[in-house]
């Protein structure tokens, strides 16, 4: 095949000058150029690392998400890309309000539809309000509440698990703190004030996941879960939990003076590690702990919940991304790691 040398020439000095252009803007203009580039032809953000993540039902409405928050000084969005991604989650949102169920395997359906509405209310296209009204039925369904058979009594009450099937007594399944913040964050972002039972039935949950010395622990419905472990106190608290404690509670409508929250603020005070999540041991393989797996969360999650704290990351790449070395939760996946970094930049004012 026969190339035009001018052609070439053009085309080779047009992207060096886009390189060059690229490395002299901020590691957040950087960083969101890459994530828009990433964007398929269907509309979707796909994972071509995780299987799981591939269908981009649930990474579409959380890259999303987190472009959104971008200043437009810094990368404006591609003409109709957001279209795109907006369209893209309607199509895979079923009758009844859940995303991530569409077409076999479950991608995370509780966590996919609360980042939906929040992506919808962030974007504000269309019929947007319509649009969330299904979602936001469909979560306060999967709420552990009196609707599906569960009391105060049971650890599960007030919180959210997967998603899926409604789960009624005994059979709690996975039932986490994460997921209870993202489901309150986009129930917050929808309208639904402090004083609306599904806020109410979750601060109980809330109180439940809190510990003794103002920290959190991952779920008290599944013990194995909390990544910590346990002592002779009970759950052991660490940064991303309690980060997603503030955060949960904030969305349920608590202020920063309520005691709840201002206990959880002095442990990450206390507590803070910039360049990996605290509460874990001192004699962790860095290369394979949670601390380090989970290094981009709980910077995104710390920016969120106080500003000011020094945050270390890995080093960006020539092309915008991030990548976390430590695969043990997925940050070593480019699209995740980088859009917890767009988050934590976004929040820091970077």
């Amino acid at each position: 095949m026969r190339v035009d040398r001018r052609v070439f020439l053009l085309t080779t000095a047009a992207a060096a000058a886009a390189c060059s252009w690229t490395r002299e803007r901020s590691p957040l203009a950087r960083a969101a150029q890459y994530l828009w580039a990433q964007q398929a032809a269907d509309g979707g953000f796909h994972s071509a690392t995780y299987g799981l993540l591939r269908s981009g039902q649930s990474l579409t409405p959380f890259v999303l998400g987190a472009l959104l928050r971008v200043p437009d000084d810094d990368v404006p969005a591609p003409a109709g890309a957001v279209d795109r991604a907006i369209a893209f989650i309607r199509t895979h949102t079923t009758a009844d309000g859940a995303v991530g169920i569409t077409g076999g395997d479950a991608d995370y359906p509780n966590y996919a539809t609360a980042l939906a509405v929040d992506a919808m209310v962030a974007a504000k296209r269309g019929s947007w309000k319509a649009d969330i009204a299904p979602m936001i039925a469909q979560l306060r369904a999967q709420q552990f509440s009196e609707a599906n058979g569960w009391t105060p009594e049971h650890a599960a009450y007030g919180g959210w698990g997967m998603g899926g099937k409604i789960r009624r007594p005994p059979d709690a399944g996975h039932v986490d703190l994460s997921m209870t913040r993202f489901v309150l964050e986009a129930l917050r972002a929808s309208g639904v004030d402090g004083s609306d039972p599904a806020m109410t039935r979750a601060r109980v949950f809330l109180e439940r996941s809190q510990n003794h010395d103002g920290g959190f622990c991952f779920s008290p419905v599944m013990p194995g879960l909390n990544k910590a472990g346990q002592n002779a106190e009970g759950f052991v608290s660490y940064g991303t939990t309690t980060a997603d404690g503030v955060l949960a509670f904030r969305a349920s409508g608590l202020p920063d003076s309520d005691r709840r929250i201002a206990r959880a603020l002095e442990w990450l005070d206390r507590h803070h590690q910039p360049d990996r999540v605290p509460g874990f041991g001192d004699g962790e393989d860095l290369q394979t702990s949670w601390s380090t797996g989970l290094r981009f969360y709980y910077a995104a999650a710390i920016a969120q919940v106080r500003p000011a704290p020094p945050i270390q990351l890995p080093e960006q790449a020539d092309d915008g991304s991030f990548r976390n070395a430590n695969s043990r939760v997925k940050e070593d996946d480019p699209l995740i790691a980088t859009t917890f970094a767009v988050q934590m930049l976004t929040h820091a004012g970077s």
